[in-house]
């Protein structure tokens, strides 16, 4: 009944347009009740995205099932991938719901609102594993807010590709800058509790690799320790507007 509702509504939603549609019409082409409409769904609204709560879920089970041995940062990159898995297992109606969703302001502003509790999940999860950290909190939010971003940044390429190539080379990709920005990298064993109380800030340096491996279009910038993330963009903007 769930699936046939949403399928009803989509048929409606792409011959009428999204405004011109009511739930009598969409229950009309299903052949039920408005009652049986508003069981599965609170709102018209709510039959585009018929699938977010049940991925929401997901993620918050997952990220519950999280242990220490997991690293943090790398643990929310893959709760995002459920995510992407949701939308994955039917490419044409993702692509024709982010087309719809373009068209109608309404459903872009419920879309953002669904986007939100994502990154509050996240955020939560981080904030958890963050207590006690300086800037624990702001550490946690902004790392959920990078990896939101990575991954719809990635995911929407692929839905304006209509589907095509493979959403989760691009969907990795895109949260491999997440876990390199703010991942811990490996570290060598240290001998004395010294080097480990000066280990470095709450944000972790990145490895960097040989000088004759770089590509030619990378710019290296070099900034002090405990110099505030601001600052940091701050000179990667001023170095890149120099090209």
């Amino acid at each position: 009944m769930r699936d046939a509702l949403v399928a009803a509504a989509f048929q409606l939603f792409l011959e009428r347009g999204y405004e011109q549609t009511t739930v009598d019409d969409i229950v009309a082409l299903a052949g039920v009740g408005r009652r049986s409409f508003f069981r599965y769904f609170p709102s018209k609204e709510d039959v585009v995205f018929p699938d977010h709560e049940r991925c929401l879920a997901d993620m918050t089970a997952f990220l519950a099932a999280s242990g220490k041995e997991h690293e943090p940062v790398r643990r929310v990159c893959d709760a995002a991938r459920l995510v992407l898995l949701m939308y994955a297992e039917n490419p044409s109606f993702s692509v024709q719901r982010y087309r719809l969703t373009k068209q109608v302001p309404g459903l872009r502003a419920y879309e953002l609102s669904v986007v939100w509790r994502y990154e509050r999940a996240l955020a939560e999860y981080l904030r958890g594993r963050f207590t006690g950290r300086p800037d624990g909190n702001l550490h946690a939010d902004v790392i959920a807010a990078a990896v939101v971003a990575a991954h719809n940044n990635a995911l929407r390429s692929w839905l304006r590709s209509a589907g095509q190539g493979d959403a989760s080379t691009t969907v990795d990709h895109a949260l491999g800058y997440v876990q390199s920005a703010f991942g811990a990298p490996p570290t060598a064993p240290t001998s004395t509790a010294a080097t480990a109380a000066t280990a470095g800030p709450a944000f972790p340096s990145l490895p960097m690799p040989p000088a004759d491996e770089l590509p030619d279009d990378v710019v290296v910038v070099v900034s002090r320790r405990g110099a505030p993330l601001w600052r940091v963009v701050q000179e990667i903007e001023t170095t890149l507007g120099r090209d």
